[in-house]
């Protein structure tokens, strides 16, 4: 289980922990209107996906409560969050190691992985 404060979420974000199996994804949204979320693999050294990136945004999306519009590629995946909060599941396809994706999110949203 990891939280990530707002502080943590801002711009750039911050690495996410070792994901497997069925994760849930618990937000708060202190505001009044929508936030984003995003989770997205780490470029390469000239900023892209190639060949060796692992394609960590690959799975099974679910339970989606109080988020809207989910967004997702190989390499990338986005939601809005509601005013209030929400949370969705992920089971992603393979493993996602510790530090090959970062998380971020707009506004004064937090995050536990559960």
């Amino acid at each position: 289980m990891a939280t990530y404060s707002a502080e943590q979420l801002r711009g750039q974000g911050s690495p996410v922990e070792e994901l497997s199996g069925n994760k849930t994804f618990t937000f708060t949204n202190p505001f009044s209107g929508s936030s984003y979320f995003t989770i997205e693999t780490v470029r390469n050294a000239n900023g892209f996906y190639d060949s060796s990136s692992p394609k960590n945004a690959l799975g099974t999306y679910a339970s989606l409560t109080n988020v809207g519009t989910l967004i997702t590629s190989s390499y990338i995946a986005s939601v809005v969050i509601e005013p209030g909060g929400g949370s969705f599941t992920f089971n992603p396809t393979s493993t996602v190691a510790a530090s090959t994706s970062y998380v971020r999110a707009t506004g004064g949203v937090t995050l536990e992985i559960t």
